[in-house]
């Protein structure tokens, strides 16, 4: 799965915002929801397999953190289409208020 796909799922992208934050254990990141704690498990290998996610052991937890770069893949391609899409709605506006002159 890419990470466009992985992020369309808006608890997946709930938890990536949690994230950004910093790292933290499963049961912190399942505490945020009302989902049931093997759901959220779920939609964390998601991540972890859309590679936006990696997970540590530590003692006895797994702790999960954000990984650079996918999400750095999908903000490169976000920010090329986010121009394109400036520059076309900034010729309309000026068309527009050329019309209403």
């Amino acid at each position: 799965m890419d990470a466009f796909s992985a992020l369309a799922d808006p608890t997946r992208r709930r938890i990536v915002e949690i994230l950004a934050r910093g790292a933290l254990p499963a049961g912190r990141i399942a505490g945020a929801f009302d989902s049931a704690r093997p759901t959220i498990s779920r939609h964390l290998r998601v991540l972890r397999e859309a590679g936006l996610v990696r997970v540590s052991a530590v003692a006895q937890e797994r702790r999960y953190e954000l990984q650079g770069p996918e999400l750095a893949k999908a903000e490169g391609w976000l920010a090329r289409h986010r121009r394109f899409w400036e520059q076309h709605l900034n010729a309309l506006q000026r068309h527009l208020e050329n019309e209403h002159e």
